[in-house]
């Protein structure tokens, strides 16, 4: 302010001076006037530049000027790149709460207070099926027509959840959605959904498991129960009491392998995986499931039936790191139900082999029926059968497949079925390199000659 009066006291008293020299008073009174008005009309163009920035200050530098109107186009300057930062400030704040948001393992999208779509994260994009570039600004009742979602916007009480039916869903694959609405700000809409497929299928296998366990103890205990009575009211001879014995220690034998084999998941689930101290040879654990293999086709297939035969192949001299009584109730599981299932006079083969990778690879190859291939997914499932009155006349629990793909997940690997109808089976347990050794065998010489022993020296 000191500055803009001085400049125009001083642009005056020049003109007065230089008119008061050149024409006297009247010149002097000239001069003050033609030093005021050049002083203002310089004040207005700087003015003037200043007030054309101002309009459109974005991407351009402010005119330069001394004064109150430099000062002035300084403070606004401070003041935009203040509030620009403040704005880079926000839109990155909300760039990183979008971003979350498409992280968010739920759907969100947020709807007007008519229900058109502002905005929707990738995964809501998934489960109702939208195209980001497409389904903006759309009516979501256009959109997701499934009847249950439909009753649930037009009711307008969106205190509680609603299940659907997902957009990819089939029967084959169904896929179950958890959807609410949330109210906010001036009439909008928080559109929340959460896939719970898997949280169904889990319900879905407690309930199948509970019930499967209740009906596979009920029937032996039936039959105990019937036994029991029988033996207490009839008068039996002892070739009738034996059979009914014997009847009954069958029954009580398939309860116990039941429990048993319950009893191993639950010890699979519930303890850390093995570590690598223990080694087993991959020919010793084949050799050994096999020979049981053999001995129980020939309890289940006596003669006059023509036997099957149970061959074990020639298997790589490699250790495998592991505990050795799972890895061996996994292959005694898959062989059992190979002889289970395979007719007398079948032929199951036992092969172990290094992939091409270098992964290790136990197979169990039978001449059954085969399996239809809509059953392959959920035949690890507990108590899941293709056919259960076959499954019971052979004597399974149903749990052998369960412990055999635990087994192979806690070493690391995988257990894989393949089957096809008319032709037979293929069931096979792949373990990682990291678990796997060159077998150590002593020479000829050296395991009939024993452990050396050090020499002593003379006293």
């Amino acid at each position: 302010m000191f500055w803009r009066l001085s400049t125009f006291l001083l642009l005056m008293l020049g003109g007065a001076g230089l008119g008061g020299l050149s024409a006297g008073l009247q010149g002097a009174l000239a001069g003050v006037f033609s030093g005021a008005t050049l002083w203002f009309f310089t004040d207005l163009v700087r003015g003037g530049r200043v007030i054309r920035w101002l309009r459109d200050p974005v991407g351009r530098e402010p005119p330069a000027a001394w004064g109150l109107w430099g000062e002035a186009a300084d403070r606004c300057l401070r003041l935009l790149r203040a509030g620009d930062q403040k704005l880079a400030e926000s839109e990155q704040r909300l760039r990183a709460f979008l971003e979350a948001i498409q992280a968010s393992p739920n759907g969100v999208a947020i709807l007007d207070a008519q229900g058109y779509i502002e905005w929707f994260n990738q995964t809501a994009a998934a489960d109702f099926g939208l195209d980001p570039q497409r389904d903006r600004g759309q009516l979501i009742g256009n959109l997701v027509r499934d009847p249950v979602f439909a009753a649930y916007f037009a009711g307008k009480d969106y205190r509680h959840e609603v299940l659907m039916a997902g957009r990819t869903s089939t029967p084959q694959r169904p896929v179950q959605l958890l959807v609410q609405l949330h109210p906010y700000g001036d009439g909008k809409h928080l559109l929340l959904s959460r896939d719970v497929t898997a949280l169904a299928q889990a319900e879905a296998m407690r309930r199948d498991f509970v019930a499967n366990v209740s009906h596979e103890i009920r029937t032996p205990l039936t039959v105990l129960s019937g036994f029991i009575e029988t033996l207490l009211s009839l008068p039996l001879d002892a070739p009738e009491r034996e059979r009914y014995l014997a009847l009954m220690a069958a029954q009580a034998d398939r309860m116990q392998t039941l429990v048993n084999d319950l009893l191993t998941l639950s010890r699979l689930e519930g303890s850390p995986p093995p570590g690598c101290a223990d080694w087993v040879s991959a020919d010793e654990l084949v050799r050994q499931c096999a020979d049981e293999g053999q001995a129980l086709s020939a309890t289940l297939w006596p003669a006059p039936a023509a036997p099957q035969q149970v061959r074990a192949h020639a298997v790589p001299a490699v250790e495998l790191a592991g505990s050795t009584s799972e890895l061996r109730s996994a292959l005694s599981n898959l062989i059992s139900n190979a002889v289970r299932y395979t007719p007398a006079g079948g032929l199951i083969n036992i092969t172990g082999q290094l992939l091409p990778d270098g992964r290790l690879e136990f197979a169990v190859t039978d001449t059954g029926p085969g399996i239809p291939p809509e059953h392959l997914p959920r035949l690890s499932e507990r108590f899941y059968r293709v056919d259960r009155s076959r499954s019971r006349e052979s004597g399974g629990t149903g749990l052998g497949l369960a412990i055999a793909k635990h087994v192979a997940q806690r070493h690391g690997g995988e257990l894989r079925m393949e089957s096809m109808l008319g032709q037979g089976s293929r069931f096979a347990l792949v373990f990682p390199v990291s678990r796997i050794r060159p077998a150590f065998r002593l020479e000829p010489d050296a395991a009939r000659r024993g452990p050396e022993t050090p020499e002593k020296s003379p006293m």
